[in-house]
């Protein structure tokens, strides 16, 4: 397959390089991803200013690589506009330093990368790690990646398709499996701590904390309990269920 590799942590990612050097084994890769970390950026894009594109070496992969001085889903369009050629069989991002589940989705550079390829019509998969510095972990995370990435492939994942699959810490000690699963609900509250800046201005920076609601067959329940999760994902946010209710809620609205 011809595979595009970008992620949000940056082009100077071990993860991403893990992940590169996995998937170039059987199939043909291109890299195009941020120039500096830009994790949480979610699905931002750059418009006011220009996108500038350098080739860059990685030591230890053969593909070409370049970094992209804008966010995930910069490199991403940036990459189908002027560094392809010819056609891409799917997109990979990842593997992201700590996981994606839940409602971080909605955050995540990482997935919005995905995504964004899922809009031009190429299937798209998202690859998050629970943040663990060890290089066996983070190897067996990129040889579980290219796994599923083979069985989403034989099952001809549709071209609208995001795939999003988190793995758990020490992948390498072993997991109990694989669960598909539905997103969790994490709410962050009462995570920023007052600063005191060099103009004495009073700012606040974001901790890193949540309330997990690990209700049973969500990825919050079963990361928690050492499987890797997958779930499927759509940019389609209507919320299809409560559109015809919605829809009689202003039938008789009068506009004049």
């Amino acid at each position: 397959m011809n595979i595009l590799v970008t992620n949000d942590d940056g082009i100077n990612s071990t993860r991403l390089h893990a992940l590169v050097k996995e998937m170039e084994k059987e199939h043909e890769v291109i890299v195009a991803a941020p120039t500096i970390q830009r994790s949480a950026c979610g699905h931002s894009i750059t418009i006011h200013d220009p996108l500038y594109v350098k080739q860059v070496k990685i030591e230890g992969v053969k593909s070409k690589a370049f970094s992209v001085s804008g966010t995930p889903a910069d490199c991403v369009k940036i990459a189908l506009e002027r560094l392809v050629n010819g056609r891409l069989d799917m997109i990979i991002s990842g593997i992201n330093y700590g996981l994606n589940i839940g409602t971080d989705v909605l955050y995540s550079g990482t997935v919005s990368a995905a995504i964004e390829g899922a809009i031009y019509k190429i299937p798209s998969m998202a690859f998050s790690m629970d943040i663990d510095n060890d290089d066996n972990a983070i190897i067996q995370a990129a040889r579980y990646a290219a796994l599923l990435l083979k069985t989403s492939h034989e099952n001809y994942i549709k071209n609208d398709m995001v795939i999003n699959v988190n793995f758990p810490k020490r992948i390498d000690n072993g997991i109990k499996g694989i669960k598909v699963c539905q997103l969790g609900n994490k709410v962050y509250s009462n995570c920023y701590i007052e600063t005191i800046g060099d103009n004495n201005e009073v700012g606040y920076k974001l901790r890193d904390e949540n309330n997990d609601y690990p209700e049973e067959d969500t990825d919050i329940h079963y990361i928690k309990n050492r499987y890797i999760t997958i779930t499927p994902l759509h940019y389609d946010l209507t919320n299809y269920k409560v559109i015809e209710n919605v829809e009689k809620w202003f039938a008789t609205t009068d506009l004049k």
